[in-house]
């Protein structure tokens, strides 16, 4: 199995061990656009893995912060109480880079910058640019995809 995400199509493909497609999500990358700078709010591109999988036992809408359940759903009076807030929700996919200089090691180290697949609130709007460095993807997307990929699975992330 493998991810490719495309940041100019603001899509996720999943690709069996056949290398046929096998979904296809809308996603929001970064506001800023790519890049792999440790504080540029940018998503990096290249070969990642899914590191570590986090929530599979949560609640659709589930908060996270800091990669641990708050106790929290989400839902839009709790975010009129936090309006600040960057939501992450529901599952994580914490990826970890593979190319040493490029988005592993260093002031580039994707998993460092907690870059993550993860959920937000319906409201946020797929397929256009939006998040601070993640990869945005709908709640039940997120939740098929966790089911789906196993730790170690390969993501390629392009612009």
């Amino acid at each position: 199995m493998q991810i490719r995400i495309d940041i100019a199509t603001q899509m996720l493909e999943l690709f069996g061990d056949d290398g046929a497609c096998m979904r296809r999500y809308p996603v929001s990358t970064a506001k800023n656009g790519p890049g792999e700078q440790k504080g540029s709010y940018r998503t990096p591109r290249g070969r990642h893995i899914v590191r570590a999988k986090i929530g599979g036992r949560e609640a659709e809408n589930t908060v996270f912060v800091r990669r641990r359940p708050t106790g929290e759903i989400w839902s839009p009076d709790l975010a009129a109480t936090f309006p600040d807030r960057d939501w992450i929700l529901t599952r994580i996919l914490w990826l970890s880079g593979c190319e040493p200089g490029f988005n592993r090691l260093g002031d580039v180290d994707t998993m460092r910058r907690y870059i993550y697949l993860h959920g937000t609130p319906d409201s946020v709007p797929m397929g256009e640019p939006g998040s601070i460095g993640c990869v945005r993807m709908r709640n039940t997307d997120i939740i098929e995809l966790y089911e789906l990929v196993p730790p170690y699975t390969a993501v390629e992330i392009v612009a």
